[in-house]
């Protein structure tokens, strides 16, 4: 017992998500920590990396961190080249909407990949409803102001940037990334359920099958997390991966309801 109360605590005296992030993965860092301890040397690859929870964590030498939103790319790149945030920043309602107004004018007119559209996706994160990130089919961010007593803003990223110097950064679909045979892939996609507007487009079925099928074919360690429904149990089952069934913390419920959500981790050539 006191050596496993000795492993949390190495794990939360690590660096935390910058971002608010609905469905962050911190939670599942004492499942996933023993099995990376044996790969520790590899390259850490999370095909979708959102609020970097997991990676973080880990706190990899090398990793690569790619998710299909250009926006949250973005600012973590800036956060790589020494970011700075100097627009106004305040828990105000007239302030975020111009601030939200001002973003997607950046999105429409091709400034999405500037220095300040990161700082507006900072801190529209930072103040908007539960920690979404929601696009409409337009692309432009559709999340309204949260209800938030107060809100730490940070200026600057320093301690992030230092870590994130050997990591590499990039906005594409999975399949697309090129792994090495020994790479250490994490992969938390969008859950199997109806909400699936993360990006503008929607992460469907047919791309959940997609993604098991590519992780399928990785020679390298894999571990899998996802929301355990009947059809993405039996995915993974066929494709011959372990499957470990956790109760994961229900972040964002529009009823209220906090009952454990069944997660599965399925993990294959550990």
């Amino acid at each position: 017992m006191a050596v496993q109360c000795k492993i949390d605590l190495e794990w939360q005296r690590g660096l935390k998500p910058i971002l608010k992030w609905a469905g962050g993965k911190r939670w599942l860092v004492p499942h996933i920590r023993p099995i990376w301890m044996r790969f520790q040397d590899r390259r850490l690859v999370e095909p979708f990396c959102g609020g970097l929870a997991i990676t973080l964590a880990l706190a990899p030498s090398r990793a690569w961190a790619n998710d299909i939103n250009p926006h949250l790319i973005n600012f973590y790149n800036q956060v790589k080249q020494g970011l700075v945030v100097t627009i106004p920043m305040e828990n105000d309602r007239e302030l975020y909407y111009s601030h939200r107004a001002r973003f997607n004018a950046l999105i429409k007119n091709g400034g999405q990949d500037t220095t300040e559209a990161a700082q507006l996706f900072y801190y529209l994160n930072r103040t908007g409803y539960n920690g979404l990130c929601r696009f409409n089919k337009s692309g432009q961010f559709n999340v309204p102001f949260g209800r938030y007593k107060t809100i730490n803003y940070a200026r600057d990223f320093a301690e992030y940037e230092g870590a994130f110097s050997q990591w590499e950064f990039t906005c594409m679909d999975f399949e697309a990334l090129n792994l090495s045979d020994d790479d250490f892939v994490y992969a938390d996609p969008p859950y199997d359920v109806e909400f699936t507007k993360y990006a503008k487009d929607d992460f469907r079925w047919e791309d959940q099958v997609r993604l098991a099928e590519w992780l399928a074919q990785h020679k390298g360690p894999v571990v899998l997390s996802n929301q355990a429904t009947e059809r993405i149990v039996e995915l993974y089952r066929r494709l011959g991966f372990d499957l470990h069934f956790l109760k994961g913390p229900r972040m964002i419920s529009c009823d209220g309801d906090r009952t454990p959500a069944l997660e599965v981790l399925a993990t294959r050539n550990i």
